[in-house]
């Protein structure tokens, strides 16, 4: 098991949660190719998606969107919700230095420092969820008031 893989499964336990993460054949850095492997809808895919939420000062922060695979994430309409500036969608380094793993990978969990995370209300509508742990090869079940705890989450609307 991958050193991030180990961080999501200890950082879950953190919470309470005990994760069996799931190996992939191969890589599914995409909602619709996780969800093909997984034999699931692709809305039951909860992907996380980090951004930039810029202030109205111009000082920005790092926040991880949960959000359903069967949709895309409103930034103007989130920043709204969260009441900032404008949201920007983080560059690769960016999330790499947030969550310590890479774009396709992004788990929920497992991060070197706690991120701002706000959770797609739309992933309340599936009985179990995926998520990714930690690398683009491995996914883990999960409900959402799972990820909601396991996050510290706000819900939200990420579209309106």
């Amino acid at each position: 098991m991958h050193r991030r893989n180990i961080a999501v499964v200890e950082s879950a336990a953190v919470k309470g949660l005990e994760i069996e993460i799931r190996f992939l054949d191969h890589g599914a850095p995409t909602a619709k190719a996780a969800a093909g492997h997984l034999g699931v809808d692709v809305g039951a895919i909860a992907n996380s998606l980090i951004f930039r939420a810029i202030g109205r000062s111009g000082a920005g922060r790092t926040i991880l969107v949960m959000t359903s695979g069967a949709h895309r994430v409103d930034t103007a309409h989130l920043a709204e919700v969260i009441d900032v500036a404008r949201i920007e969608r983080a560059t690769p380094d960016q999330v790499l230095k947030a969550t310590g793993q890479i774009i396709g990978g992004v788990a929920p969990c497992g991060h070197p420092a706690p991120v701002e995370t706000y959770v797609d209300r739309a992933l309340s509508g599936y009985p179990q969820l995926w998520a990714a742990a930690g690398t683009v090869d491995s996914m883990f079940p999960l409900s959402y008031e799972e990820l909601v705890r396991l996050t510290d989450g706000t819900e939200v609307e990420v579209a309106p």
